[in-house]
């Protein structure tokens, strides 16, 4: 097991909201997502007859877990400027216009920014804060090098 190569292959964010069936419906029907199941305690529903304490739901490769808050408000900030997920995709013009159609709050974008990405940010229905993002040096032909510190997305201030 020494020799084993180590390769982490993806992050997936998780929101504690208060109503799992609303924001589960919400990606599905404003965000594009699919719903890949509710968790009641005993088991996996897509239509929960009793309320889910968790959630998942997923577009192409990406998955986002949601679970029940217990109280209204109970998850923190992020610091200022930056989002609640940064979601990297292709085809960012095209989420735009099918966000925009679907009844999305987009809150910016998509522009350009000086770190090579062009990003487009959305507000959920819970306040959560996602940034897509495209990187426009990779359909360019080029990779470049960038900063981590430059990963975060600009977006207006809440």
């Amino acid at each position: 097991m020494a020799n084993e190569v180590i390769s982490f292959e993806r992050a997936v964010p998780q929101f504690t909201v208060p109503d799992l069936v609303r924001t589960g419906e919400y990606y599905r029907d404003v965000l594009g997502f699919q719903i890949a199941g509710y968790w009641d305690g005993e088991q996996v529903t897509f239509s929960p007859e009793t309320p889910p304490v968790f959630a998942i739901v997923r577009r192409d490769s990406v998955e986002v877990f949601f679970s029940r808050a217990d109280q209204p408000e109970v998850r923190t900030r992020p610091t200022n400027g930056a989002p609640d997920a940064y979601l990297r995709v292709r085809g960012i013009d095209a989420l735009a216009e099918e966000l925009r159609a679907r009844g999305a709050e987009i809150l910016d974008g998509p522009e350009d920014r000086i770190y090579g990405q062009r990003e487009l940010v959305v507000m959920d229905c819970n306040g959560l804060i996602l940034c897509f993002g495209e990187d426009r040096e990779r359909g360019r032909g080029r990779l470049r090098r960038r900063s981590p510190a430059r990963e975060t997305c600009v977006r207006l201030d809440r």
